[in-house]
């Protein structure tokens, strides 16, 4: 039997121990001082240098090398976006230039640059072109995905600043998603309808912020429509999805109907997060007290355990300068029914249940 203090001085023990001194040598020399980060880029380098003791196997090496490669050059380079609301667009890249469908994505960018944001698609031709064209390149951002064929990057982004190319997938949409204050989904193929329901999964999961998933067509389109039925019959119906989770989605025919449904989704609602076990939602005005009644009443199927509170910012909690001014509403949140989580923010956003100033 090996004795304690044998142990302590063994070769393994050692180098265990010169490991992680030399660890944080290397990060507090890399990482600026003070930074609250500090904690998580250590496990970083932990974890990455943990897969290579292991060094199991190169194909593993290569996607981790990549991923981490992308991720954070798309950190690095959407930084200088940061602040600026959002709208991601999906649709078809095979869309032709004289299809309605290609005007209507075209006005549906050109209204979003109008209202001060930016317009988010796969950089591609189609549906993508014509919402960047609409916005124009000081309101577009382009996640293009490099394939040997068809996806080549629009005239809009095309050679700029404002496009990021992405070898994976799933680093793409994690982009896609987090980046985006909104969605809107035109009509388009495999790749269209696999965004759609990914993130309609993310948001019912809660793995991923409420926010408004909106689906444009033409007017005499039927593609949404079509879709919807079959989702409410065979997904509803068969309780495959909860009744409320229809309400994270909303079908629109025309621009303005689209371009108005984001801006009253943030009218009184900033954002969101959990905050431990308990769920903010950020509110730019605080509720009348008759109204926090009612949401004390109505809407007590969302909460986990007690009830409503409506707190003022925590300064505790660290959040950027700009959020210090917004009111809380926090609640033990059941993380369930994401559906009736978009029925209070469609609630708190209404004016006449805004505190009087």
């Amino acid at each position: 039997m090996t004795h304690p203090i044998e142990e302590a001085h063994s070769p393994l023990a050692h180098s265990e121990e010169e490991f992680e001194r030399r660890l944080e040598e290397l990060v507090e020399a890399r990482v600026p001082e003070n930074s609250r980060n500090l904690p998580l880029y250590r496990e970083m380098l932990a974890t990455v240098l943990r897969m290579a003791q292991a060094d199991r196997n190169r194909w593993d090496a290569k996607i981790m090398l990549q991923t981490l490669r992308e991720m954070e050059h798309a950190f690095a380079t959407l930084a200088q976006f940061k602040g600026r609301r959002k709208v991601t667009v999906f649709g078809s890249a095979r869309t032709p230039i004289e299809h309605p469908l290609y005007a209507l994505a075209r006005e549906l960018g050109a209204t979003l640059a109008q209202r001060g944001q930016m317009v988010i698609t796969g950089a591609g031709g189609g549906i993508m072109a014509a919402a960047h064209e609409g916005a124009g390149l000081d309101h577009s951002l382009g996640l293009n995905i490099t394939l040997p064929f068809e996806q080549h990057a629009n005239a809009t982004v095309d050679g700029t600043g404002n496009l990021l190319s992405f070898h994976f997938f799933f680093v793409r949409k994690l982009f896609f998603i987090k980046e985006a204050d909104a969605l809107v989904l035109c009509p388009g193929g495999f790749g269209t309808l696999d965004e759609a329901l990914e993130v309609l999964t993310l948001i019912q999961t809660g793995k991923s912020p409420l926010v408004p998933v909106i689906l444009l067509d033409e007017p005499a389109g039927s593609y949404w429509k079509d879709a919807l039925q079959f989702i409410s019959r065979q997904l509803g119906d068969n309780r495959y999805i909860l009744p409320g989770d229809m309400k994270l989605m909303r079908l629109v025919n025309n621009v303005a109907e689209a371009a108005d449904e984001i801006d009253q989704f943030y009218r009184n609602f900033h954002s969101s997060r959990w905050l431990n076990s308990r769920y903010v939602l950020r509110l730019r005005h605080s509720l009348s007290e008759a109204a926090l009644d009612r949401v004390r009443q109505d809407f007590t199927d969302l909460c986990l355990s007690g009830g409503f509170e409506q707190l003022p910012y925590d300064e505790t909690e660290q959040d950027e300068p700009e959020l210090s001014q917004l009111t809380w509403l926090v609640f033990a949140f059941t993380g369930r029914d994401h559906g009736r989580l978009r029925e209070l923010v469609d609630f708190v956003n209404r004016q006449e249940h805004w505190a009087k100033r």
